[in-house]
Formats: structure tokens, sequence, C-alpha cells
């Protein structure tokens, strides 16, 4: 499911407590964020709902596309979104994706430790199947994840905080949800991989905040080239 790099690996640590690996996908595999929020928020300025890139961050980060409708429709006084919202957001998303998507700094390197230590691994994202493989092919991640590894928002009935998608991708892999580790940086990501019965590790880079996941269960982490040594500990 992965490529061995000449890294050190997990086989040689024991114990080890993780069996698998689910991951998120944006903000934990590829550099998404930075280019979905100043979009979707200069978007939303130019129909007539000011909004920054911070107030995308706080009210969508690691939700469905239908909850963020549904904070648009109360900002709005309850009004529909406007009908050219979607096609217009991801029409300039995937135009920054071809141009400027990158994957997180040391993924391949912590995919590899994974691969060489025998821990399958797959994605659960609060994207639809589209954006999640627009997002891994332009990041250069996608042969990372074949069929059958990529679990998306539209596979349940509700997404993130609930614990739905993590279960059902626990259950199409095979995993043992006691001994599943999923990655996330998101309160909402966390707060599903928690209420699934997970350990979760909580990807909080340089100007992230590290105690608002750690508020919600995660173990906060910073480096995806800690992720290997992390995975060898018990939670």
């Amino acid at each position: 499911m992965g490529r061995p790099a000449p890294l050190g690996s997990l086989s040689d640590a024991a114990p080890r407590s993780a069996a698998a690996v689910i991951f998120d996908c944006d903000g934990v595999l590829v550099d998404s964020e930075v280019l979905a929020a100043p979009i979707l928020a200069e978007l939303l300025t130019e129909l007539g709902l000011p909004t920054t890139a911070a107030d995308v961050d706080r009210d969508f980060k690691g939700r469905s596309w239908e909850h963020g409708l549904g904070v648009i429709r109360a900002r709005r006084g309850g009004a529909e979104p406007w009908p050219e919202l979607r096609s217009r957001y991801r029409a300039a998303l995937f135009a920054a994706f071809d141009a400027r998507l990158r994957p997180i700094p040391g993924v391949h390197a912590a995919l590899d430790a994974l691969a060489a230590a025998g821990i399958p691994w797959c994605v659960a994202s609060s994207g639809d199947h589209e954006r999640i493989r627009r997002g891994l092919r332009a990041a250069g991640l996608l042969d990372r994840f074949p069929a059958g590894t990529i679990f998306s928002v539209e596979d349940v009935a509700h997404g993130k905080p609930a614990p739905d998608l993590f279960v059902h991708a626990a259950a199409k892999m095979g995993f043992e949800p006691a001994a599943t580790v999923v990655v996330e940086d998101s309160a909402a990501g966390v707060q599903a991989g928690v209420a699934a019965g997970m350990r979760v590790l909580g990807y909080a880079p340089d100007g992230a905040d590290p105690a608002a996941l750690r508020a919600v269960g995660a173990e906060p982490f910073g480096d995806m080239a800690e992720l290997p040594r992390l995975l060898r500990e018990k939670a």
C-alpha cells in the first residue's frame, strides 16, 4: 500500500500500539486549507457576505459542504446560498490545486515508514470523492491510496464530528477501532475519531493551535516526520 524507503521503519520497535492508520486529507495529507480558505472567503465576500479566511477556518474546517451551507444560510438570515456558489468555488479551488497544491511536508516519508512496517492506512475526509482524488492527484499522493482506501462524507449519513465516517472506513478496511490511529487537524475530526473509539493524533504545525486539538481529545504533534515515532508509542 506504499513504497518502502531507506528510512527508519516501525518494525524494529516494540510494543507497537498502531495496527492501522486513518488519515484525514485536507491539512493532513495535502496542504489545501491555505488555498481553500482564502478562495471561499473571497467568493463569499464578493457575493455579499463579508468573510475572512479566519472565518472560514473557524466555521468550515473539517466539516462537510452541507454543514458549510447551513452556516451560510444562518448568516443570511435563513436565505438559501447562491446557486452558483459551489460551481464557482470548485472551479477556483481545483485550478489552485493544479497550480499550487503540495503534500504536507514529511508525509511521503511517513507513508514509507508505514509501508515498511506493514501497517495499512486509508483516508477518510469530509470532502467529496472528486475533491479528495483531485487533491491527492495534484499533490502526487494518489498512487499511495489505491482503490478501496478512499472514504468520503458522501459514504455516510452523518459527517464529522459524528463518528460515522471513521467507523465506516475501519469496517471496510477491516481495522479494529481500538488499534486504529486517526491523524486529524480539525476539532470536528478529532471529536469524530474519539467518538469512534480510536486514538487520535492532532497535526498542529507552526501557526496552528495544539491546545484546541488537545481540548477535544487529541495528542497534538507539529511535524509529520514525528508520526512514525508516535505510532510506536502507547496512547
